[in-house]
């Protein structure tokens, strides 16, 4: 019988080393500062953007809001976006997805600086991520697999690492980052012929397809350890994409949904803001 991982106990360590990281550069005149558009009324979109609000708070790092109706174009947000690069006081910038869908997410995202995309999402930030320059910022979904990875002291080298998804959020950016821990990657897809195949054998097996319990205990190898990002309602229940209850017979450990990725994707937002300001002030 495998374990659901303790995340919550992860991140709240990992929040006391970052509060004193934000403490450390106010003693030497720098307050971190994240802006963060949002052009949605999404729901979900609203309660991240609180939960990052909160989060702000907690860790003493500055936060300015800028909400906009379905009225604003491409080139308004584009235009914010611009002078937030300009501004040397905000070291962070975070356009919420998904937006309104009259506007270009690319060329949104496109604007944003690299050197404040702390959400990780500009070709620039992904491309030095995949020839794996170091000063870059990770996305933070992957950010966060690897923070509950790395505290579990998972085993990467010669490990078969499978990938359920290939987005450029979550599944291409994960991969590059377990190849370069020395695991073998395998991505599966929508298009991909008997994703069982695949599933069965993985050491390590990431699901972020957004399909509820497409993943089922005959799926994983025994001893596996199984990364759920998926997140979706049903019923009034937030459920991921593994059977967890289920899975939880075969595999090692497993992280939960919800109380899984989703707080350490909103964690390494906050870290990567940090790091944002110590690259910019070279500390």
């Amino acid at each position: 019988m495998g374990e659901k991982i303790n995340v919550k106990e992860i991140v709240t360590r990992r929040k006391k080393m970052l509060k004193k990281e934000v403490e450390s550069l106010k003693n030497k005149g720098l307050v971190p500062k994240l802006a963060v558009i949002l052009a949605s009324d999404d729901e979900a979109s609203k309660i991240y953007v609180g939960k990052k609000r909160k989060m702000c708070e907690e860790l003493g790092v500055l936060q300015q809001e800028y909400i906009l109706d379905e009225s604003v174009t491409t080139d308004d947000v584009v235009n914010i976006v611009e002078k937030l690069n300009n501004d040397s006081t905000v070291n962070g910038i975070l356009v919420q997805l998904p937006l309104f869908k009259h506007l270009d997410m690319d060329k949104i995202l496109d604007s944003i600086s690299y050197k404040k995309d702390v959400d990780g999402f500009h070709p620039l930030t992904l491309g030095k991520l995949f020839i794996g320059e170091h000063e870059t910022f990770i996305p933070c979904t992957p950010k966060g697999i690897m923070t509950i990875l790395d505290d579990i002291n998972t085993e990467y080298e010669g490990k078969h690492a499978v990938i359920v998804g290939r987005s450029r959020i979550v599944g291409k950016p994960i991969s590059q980052i377990l190849l370069k821990r020395g695991a073998t990657v395998t991505i599966c897809h929508s298009k991909t012929q008997d994703i069982s195949l695949y599933t069965k054998q993985a050491d390590i097996l990431v699901v972020a397809v957004g399909k509820p319990h497409i993943v089922t205990k005959d799926m994983v190898k025994k001893g596996a350890i199984v990364v759920d990002v998926g997140i979706n309602r049903i019923d009034g229940k937030i459920i991921g994409d593994v059977d967890t209850e289920n899975v939880l017979e075969v595999c090692s450990k497993i992280t939960p949904v919800p109380g899984g990725v989703g707080i350490t994707t909103v964690l390494s937002l906050l870290e990567n803001v940090v790091q944002a300001c110590k690259y910019q002030n070279k500390n």
